[in-house]
């Protein structure tokens, strides 16, 4: 059966934090994807999901800093994948780890990762996640327990189970990026990954040594304790979904949880932080 959807066209100004806040707002009120351009985001919900009053929670709609207007409009179905295979390509990270679709040629790397990202973020492709590859490639994780918060796609679990991570948990809030991380996962062989549908109320009497999150600012500044609370003694947690000018109060609010920042990397402006739980 063909799913209909409402999509949305959001123009914001500021373009940012604007867009960052409306779509961390909009993926609590039920949508799923989001597409950002010059202007703002599209965003898409299906029909059976929606309602017309559907924005009267939107606080930063009422937000006097930001100026948004939108239309909407109804879709049918879009072949998602069809989409994707037009314009996905491959991407290869410090020569060591692909992020390929089955359809792709097989690479000669260490780490070859085979994705269907269907409406799911975490490709590779954007800034923030190609830089927690980075980052993972770089650390050992052989033998450690791996959290991988806001998942998309599972890429980043993947990758650290297949360097020797286990085990690891990977959850996402949204739906669809749950089902997709699953699929991702069975995909790439994966037998000490377990996926969940959820948020931070999940973490309650979890331990890790390393927890990997690529969010939003927001989520994270909200977070950020509840990670510390989680993670052992000389722990690793790693940020991404934020910008340059982001850093100080990031970092302000991980001082505050004991957090040292350790390491940055940092790409068209988009940053990733780690850091370092002390004792």
């Amino acid at each position: 059966m063909s799913t209909t959807y409402i999509g949305y066209t959001f123009k914001v100004q500021p373009l940012q934090p604007g867009v960052e806040i409306l779509i961390a707002e909009l993926g609590f009120a039920g949508f799923e994807s989001f597409v950002e351009n010059e202007e703002g985001v599209n965003a898409y919900i299906q029909k059976d999901d929606w309602n017309a009053s559907i924005l009267e929670d939107i606080q930063i709609l009422q937000n006097e800093e930001f100026q948004i207007s939108y239309t909407h409009e109804e879709i049918a179905q879009v072949n998602w994948n069809e989409e994707w295979e037009k314009n996905f390509e491959a991407i290869e990270v410090d020569d060591k780890c692909v992020v390929r679709a089955p359809f792709h040629e097989k690479p000669t790397v260490e780490y070859d990762i085979i994705i269907e990202p269907k409406m799911s973020f975490g490709t590779g492709h954007h800034e923030t996640t190609h830089m927690m590859l980075q980052h993972i490639l770089k650390t050992d994780v052989k033998g450690k327990k791996v959290l991988d918060m806001g998942c998309g796609t599972g890429v980043l679990a993947i990758l650290a189970e297949m360097k020797g991570a286990q085990p690891l948990d990977a959850i996402d809030i949204d739906n669809w990026c749950y089902l997709n991380t699953v699929e991702n996962v069975e995909r790439n062989n994966c037998n000490h990954i377990s996926v969940y549908e959820g948020d931070v109320s999940l973490l309650k009497d979890k331990k890790y040594d390393i927890i990997i999150a690529n969010i939003n600012r927001n989520i994270l500044l909200n977070d950020i304790h509840q990670y510390a609370a989680c993670l052992h003694s000389g722990g690793i947690l790693f940020l991404s979904g934020f910008y340059t000018e982001d850093i100080p109060i990031i970092t302000n609010e991980c001082a505050k949880n004991k957090l040292k920042l350790e390491d940055s990397l940092e790409k068209n402006n988009w940053v990733a932080l780690k850091f370092v739980i002390l004792p």
